[in-house]
């Protein structure tokens, strides 16, 4: 039986830069253009003072630490969902986002792992957090299927 390959404590980080481009992208794939993230002018009469990047945006780059996590295991995982997860700070084009992906629980007989994600801008401040659940399988990785 495979064994999951982390630890409690372990922690995966990312980053990115949110830009213009992404958030239109973002826009475009999802259908939501609402003007918190596509109308400078309006956002500029609101408490943000200017347009926000999606929320959902930043949860995907919150996912992709732990796509990080999962290549990086060498077996193979799905994301299994995000609980309490919550957007605690308005994300602005041009912030760099830094993921800390923080292993907290592993369940070996039901093969998941649970990680706490905080996801902080460039000034430090906790723009989002969740925990996280990947789901384990014991099957061949794609080396062992290759030799």
């Amino acid at each position: 039986m495979t064994k999951i390959p982390f630890k409690v404590g372990d922690i995966v980080t990312t980053a990115k830069t949110v830009s213009e481009s992404d958030v239109y992208l973002f826009a475009g794939i999802t259908g939501d253009f609402h003007p918190n993230h596509t109308n400078e002018e309006y956002m500029s009469k609101s408490v943000y003072g200017h347009r926000i990047a999606h929320g959902m945006l930043t949860m995907s780059l919150a996912s992709a630490a732990s796509a990080k996590a999962v290549m990086m295991s060498g077996i193979r995982a799905v994301n299994y969902g995000f609980d309490k997860a919550r957007f605690l700070k308005g994300v602005y084009f041009g912030d760099t986002l830094t993921t800390h992906y923080k292993i907290e629980e592993i369940d070996e007989d039901k093969m998941t792992s649970t990680a706490d994600i905080k996801v902080f801008n460039q000034r430090n401040e906790l723009c989002f957090v969740a925990r996280n659940i990947l789901k384990f399988f014991d099957e061949p990785t794609d080396s062992e299927l290759k030799s």
